[in-house]
């Protein structure tokens, strides 16, 4: 009886033990959750800020002051100097610059002022009309460089703040998100893949950066892009996609200029009666590649050095970045017929 009682005591002491163990495990491994529900109950709300994002990439965004000549008036011969205003990037520690072509276009001097005070003037290296780029050089040590991500790809959605100097009024930032990415046919060239935003850009800030709420380059803003007709519409802006722009700037610094392809077509939107993707032609430039070739308005490519064309978007990159003297073989649809010819891909003029 004794025994049987010693037994029974020790299996209700056992238990009790392994229950207490399980509540200490239990309460150990839920208190850093308690505390941190506790913390943020304690805390008042903290409100959004993006000023981390701005101190990573202001410093590197430089106002650009430059000077050209304006032809007098008939009753005043003497020219006229005009002062244009901009924004650059400090794109690497060597002093390359990435700003909009129109800024530094046809000017005699330009003058670079970076955030920390320093001025200095600078050089252009290249530009590029296409895309509205042009990349800059200045001589200056201890340069601050704005924050990059080659992997980067802005989304619709996405909150991105416009860096500039706008109206000659000193740096200041605008927010917004980005209302659409690529494809945006019409606003300034077909080339131009562009980001669109309504985050606000004026003049003075074009050449400024787009940057995402991390404070990385996302796009290279553009007061002078614009709607089809030229018009300017309220809380509508555009951006190169910062992707774009470093190949452009690239081309530039390495090459001096960036070399196109040229074809002579231009294209408009798929026939209902066509059910295979391609480009309609709708004209032929005289004396262009396409024209020498025998390719006519109606025309339906639908292939081009053997790869499949689904759009016009993809027919013009395909073109753009084949190097001027390549023949390609084109496949087109003529009526009822499907036929092939050989062009010989010449240089994109400006």
């Amino acid at each position: 009886m004794q025994q049987r009682s010693s037994s029974h005591w020790l299996r209700y002491l056992l238990r009790s033990i392994a229950l207490g163990l399980v509540v200490a495990a239990v309460v150990i491994w839920v208190q850093p959750y308690i505390s941190a529900w506790q913390a943020s109950r304690a805390a008042p709300d903290q409100p959004v800020s993006f000023a981390k994002a701005v101190n990573r990439a202001a410093p590197a965004v430089v106002n650009i002051y430059s000077l050209s000549e304006v032809r007098g008036s008939y009753y005043n011969r003497r020219p006229n100097t005009v002062l244009r205003l901009g924004s650059g990037i400090i794109m690497d520690n060597v002093g390359h610059v990435l700003t909009a072509a129109h800024v530094v276009a046809n000017v005699s001097s330009i003058q670079v002022a970076l955030q920390d005070g320093r001025q200095t003037s600078a050089q252009v290296i290249g530009s590029d009309p296409v895309t509205d780029l042009a990349v800059l050089r200045i001589e200056l040590d201890n340069l601050p460089v704005i924050p990059q991500d080659q992997q980067l790809r802005s989304s619709v959605g996405d909150v991105v703040l416009a860096i500039g100097n706008p109206l000659n009024l000193g740096q200041t930032i605008t927010q917004g998100i980005i209302s659409a990415t690529g494809g945006r046919m019409g606003v300034i060239n077909s080339h131009a893949d562009l980001l669109q935003m309504d985050a606000v850009i004026n003049e003075g800030a074009s050449g400024g950066a787009l940057v995402n709420s991390e404070g990385y380059l996302v796009g290279i803003n553009n007061a002078q892009f614009r709607g089809p007709a030229g018009q300017g519409v309220e809380g509508i802006y555009f951006a190169v996609p910062y992707a774009l722009a470093y190949e452009i700037m690239t081309k530039l610094i390495e090459e001096g200029e960036v070399v196109r392809g040229y074809l002579g077509v231009n294209t408009g939107d798929r026939p209902q009666t066509q059910q295979q993707p391609g480009i309609l032609v709708t004209g032929v430039d005289t004396n262009s590649p396409a024209e020498r070739a025998g390719l006519r308005a109606e025309d339906y490519i639908i292939e081009i050095a053997g790869e499949p064309i689904a759009s016009s978007q993809e027919g013009l990159a395909l073109i753009s970045n084949t190097a001027p003297g390549t023949e390609l073989e084109v496949r087109f649809i003529r009526g009822n017929e499907e036929l092939t010819t050989t062009v010989t891909i010449s240089k994109l003029r400006y």
